[in-house]
């Protein structure tokens, strides 16, 4: 196959996507070094680490997460049960209510672990415990007389950027095999 029978915009495109995917890639790469540092800080908040006031943006929460915490729930919104862990790693169901805080913003607030799945009741009030992501509070003490869930814990946070960007690489390059292979098929048809 000579050169002026490569059809050019087919090739410029398949060029160009593959540049992408590829440049999306290396992008992935970035983000796992990124989150292996987000991680890390995680990682070194202390066991005894001075409580902080609920945050009020996404920034604070991002800055507080795994720290201790409190709250006022004024009112309770609504409750959900979920799958759930205990501290001792018994499966079961964690329940959480959806809280109005005394500061304006809703959260979620894990009040504790049962093996029912019925949600308790709980009319709200001053709640302790660990900022987990998405601005929940993991309450501790439990609430609600349930049990006390499983601590939330950084290592729960997958760091998947890595195989992401093998995923963008291989994607990358089965393009250009494919393109490679129906532009050689092309040849032998002419």
């Amino acid at each position: 196959m000579s050169l002026r029978s490569i059809p050019l915009i087919p090739t410029i495109l398949v060029v160009a996507c593959a540049a992408i995917m590829v440049a999306l890639g290396f992008w992935q790469l970035g983000r796992a070094d990124e989150k292996e540092l987000l991680l890390a800080r995680y990682k070194g908040v202390p066991e005894n680490a001075e409580p902080i006031a609920y945050p009020e943006n996404d920034e604070a929460l991002e800055q507080g997460l795994y720290r201790p915490t409190s709250a006022n729930c004024t009112e309770v919104v609504g409750t959900r049960s979920t799958a759930g862990t205990n501290r001792v790693g018994a499966k079961g169901w964690a329940h959480i209510a959806q809280c109005q805080l005394d500061s304006g913003f809703e959260a979620d607030i894990a009040l504790g672990w049962s093996r029912n799945p019925d949600a308790p009741e709980w009319s709200g009030g001053e709640v302790t415990g660990t900022l987990a992501p998405g601005g929940k509070i993991v309450a501790s003490p439990p609430l609600a007389d349930l049990g006390p869930l499983a601590k939330p814990d950084p290592e729960d946070l997958p760091n998947n950027h890595m195989a992401y960007a093998v995923q963008w690489f291989l994607f990358a390059l089965t393009a250009l095999v494919i393109y490679g292979l129906a532009l050689r098929y092309r040849s032998r048809k002419e």
